[in-house]
């Protein structure tokens, strides 16, 4: 999957827009010698994660065009799991096509992150990633103290509290909207496929949409694209986020070169908060 390729344009749409990668046993990443002096003098940010919890899970259905063609899971896991001496949450993602679509173009993308409790910082992040005749496996370790990261396709600066596409996606729901004005951006430093982008998303208001599971009020975004093979322009996409506590993506619509793609929810379960957007009749 690659950023800026045309068949990656399902899942560009969840940030700048899910694996399981089973490596063998002589799989070498790279690490840092990493001594107690390094990891005393660093202190992790602290963020006060409001909003999403253990076993919260998303479902959303992809529409290419006038066709529903995919469906797209997130899910937090259980507990919390430990990486680089760290607890984390574990988030997986999981992208496919439908079987009426497979013929056209199949889709089997899996994604994890592990996105550190206190600091909503990604320790570590992989990928498997079959689109059609295209297959990928990624794995990456994050080291914020070095600005480095460590992966099986190589090793780079990076800056501090740079994000994978999934943790970058949490991140951003804890963000405080609450004094927003139309037109404010938000930067972000996302790592794919051994290239670090610099990107981020401009807020655009506040609109009232239906869905699947009802009327719910909404913060809308536009992110910053990288405008090549898949977007003509920057703006090519907007992204609709709950109005309350939960901040969970509703709907993504988007512009590529070969049509357009539309992503709704379709369900939701384990919110930390109550669904105060979902506007009861």
């Amino acid at each position: 999957m690659n950023i800026i390729r045309p068949n990656s344009a399902f899942f560009i749409t969840f940030w700048s827009l899910l694996p399981f990668v089973f490596l063998s046993a002589f799989t070498f990443i790279p690490q840092p010698t990493e001594t107690n002096a390094d990891k005393d003098q660093f202190a992790y940010r602290k963020m006060s994660n409001q909003a999403f919890g253990f076993n919260e899970k998303l479902s959303y259905r992809v529409h290419y065009g006038v066709i529903n063609a995919a469906a797209v899971t997130m899910e937090v896991g259980p507990q919390f799991i430990e990486k680089s001496d760290r607890k984390c949450y574990q988030i997986k993602a999981d992208g496919r096509t439908l079987k009426s679509f497979d013929w056209a173009y199949k889709v089997r993308d899996k994604f994890e992150s592990y996105v550190d409790n206190e600091a909503l910082a990604p320790m570590s992040f992989n990928k498997s990633v079959q689109e059609d005749k295209y297959v990928d496996n990624d794995l990456v370790n994050f080291k914020h103290n070095k600005k480095k990261l460590y992966g099986i396709k190589g090793v780079l600066d990076m800056p501090e509290y740079t994000h994978d596409i999934i943790s970058a996606l949490y991140y951003v729901r804890n963000l405080d909207f609450s004094n927003a004005k139309k037109g404010d951006k938000y930067p972000l430093d996302i790592y794919l496929d051994n290239k670090i982008y610099h990107l981020g998303f401009k807020y655009d208001g506040k609109e009232t949409i239906s869905t699947d599971i009802g009327k719910i009020k909404c913060l809308r975004f536009v992110p910053i694209l990288v405008v090549d093979r898949v977007f003509k322009d920057q703006d090519d996409m907007t992204v609709w986020v709950s109005d309350d506590a939960n901040k969970i993506p509703v709907r993504v619509k988007a512009k590529i070169m070969v049509g357009s793609i539309k992503v709704d929810i379709t369900s939701y379960s384990g919110l930390k908060n109550e669904f105060k957007a979902l506007v009861v009749k």
